[in-house]
């Protein structure tokens, strides 16, 4: 802009104006996006003291439904060894159903963990869980609101696992339930670079026997080596030491994903009073012409900082209508805002969902053409979205958005827009 004006403006400290202009611009605030590395240092978990003492949990959902109905795996890790349970659920059990199985598939193996991390699922969240989990005396930990960078092992893990299962289902074919087993099996028994070991080697202090290892001569005599030395009491320090090395190159290892994260990434702190934007986009999975979140992320607020959270987390006084969200929020979703004497701050119209989504809803009908193809026609509409200006209208496919938008009557808003300007109620011009 300086460069712009300076051509045929001048006074005193004019481009020290013009950059406080600028970055006091309420709508340039709410929708400018950052250039700069992501906000907030990476802070690594405290490493557990054993084995099976603090886990992490999370669903993969999406699966083909089975002859038995489970169409979703419950996939529970152990942070120190690394070892992971992989459950076949149906997505429609209710949380008396999840704790029974918990307890006995995981609590009957392992005993009850000092702590769960998971993510803000509303069967986690739930209170039922929540008295179970008291119950057993497990302290749960969830991931700040459309964060999961907290549970990032739970995370890779389902990477793993769902290649593992494509692999599985082009090689064998079948039900992918009959493959969890021994996906299971190739997993914990497969070497981690974390621990530099097979999780099941840092469990049981050997990895388990599997058919690449069916030589019987050296099998029968390491059994025999194994059942003399069962006897001795050096297993059980050879077991302490092992979990003593185990945390030390967990903690290296940390140490290296901290130094590599912090490298891209900026250190950005608030004070407790400080008002800051919060960042929301549309809903996940909502395609536009071919392409998801076509329009870019915006910011709503401002919102007064209440408290901070540990040294990357904030919580937001969020007005009542977003009771439903958790008000605590990572520094990467939070942005400083700059006040200014001009502006009046109204009431943002975004109805938000708990993963700070939020549905785009066609307001308006601004032109129609037709794409002509080799051997077809497709109709398209140009369409003015609510809470986003005309220049940021989107051409669509008309069968489309009937079909994702089924209260929007196409032919009543083009009737509406025929009418005059003053009707375009909703959107913000």
């Amino acid at each position: 802009m300086y460069q712009d004006l300076k051509q045929s403006y001048w006074w005193n400290n004019m481009k020290r104006d013009i950059a406080e202009y600028v970055q006091k611009c309420m709508i340039c605030q709410q929708v400018k996006v950052e250039h700069q590395r992501p906000a907030g240092l990476l802070q690594p978990l405290p490493i557990p003291e054993w084995k099976w003492e603090s886990i992490t949990m999370d669903f993969v959902t999406g699966f083909p439904t089975t002859t038995k109905g489970h169409n979703a795996i419950w996939v529970v890790i152990d942070r120190l060894t690394k070892s992971a349970h992989f459950i076949a659920i149906k997505k429609s059990w209710p949380v008396t159903k999840l704790a029974e199985t918990y307890v006995k598939k995981i609590v009957k193996l392992h005993g009850v963990p000092v702590n769960i991390i998971s993510d803000r699922d509303p069967r986690f969240t739930s209170r039922l869980w929540q008295r179970v989990q008291d119950h057993f005396g497990s302290k749960l930990q969830y991931s700040t609101a459309s964060h999961p960078q907290t549970d990032g092992q739970s995370e890779r893990t389902i990477l793993i696992l769902e290649d593992m299962l494509r692999a599985c289902a082009l090689d064998f074919g079948g039900s992918w339930k009959r493959h969890l087993p021994l996906i299971e099996f190739a997993y914990n028994n497969s070497y981690q670079s974390t621990i530099q070991m097979a999780p099941y080697e840092a469990l049981y202090g050997r990895k388990c026997r599997s058919p690449l290892h069916w030589d019987l001569d050296d099998h029968k005599q390491s059994r025999g080596d194994n059942r003399e030395k069962m006897l001795q009491p050096e297993l059980v320090q050879e077991a302490i030491d092992k979990v003593h090395l185990i945390r030390q190159r967990i903690q290296t290892a940390q140490a290296r994903q901290k130094s590599y994260a912090d490298n891209r990434r900026r250190d950005l702190e608030f004070s407790v009073g400080d008002r800051v934007f919060l960042k929301v986009s549309p809903r996940k999975g909502i395609t536009r012409f071919g392409k998801r979140n076509k329009l870019k992320p915006r910011y709503i607020g401002p919102f007064e900082i209440i408290k901070r959270i540990g040294k990357v987390a904030y919580k937001l006084n969020l007005p009542s209508n977003t009771s439903r969200i958790h008000n605590v929020f990572h520094v990467s979703h939070l942005k400083k805002y700059y006040p200014d004497p001009s502006h009046i701050l109204q009431p943002d119209t975004v109805a938000l969902e708990e993963d700070l989504s939020y549905q785009e809803k066609p307001i308006c009908v601004l032109d129609k053409k037709i794409q002509e193809l080799r051997n077809r026609r497709i109709p398209l509409v140009k369409v003015l979205w609510q809470n986003h200006g005309v220049e940021e209208a989107t051409w669509e496919r008309e069968d489309e958005l009937r079909r994702n938008h089924r209260d929007f009557s196409m032919s009543q808003q083009v009737q509406i827009r025929i009418r005059g300007p003053n009707s375009l109620n909703g959107g913000r011009m």
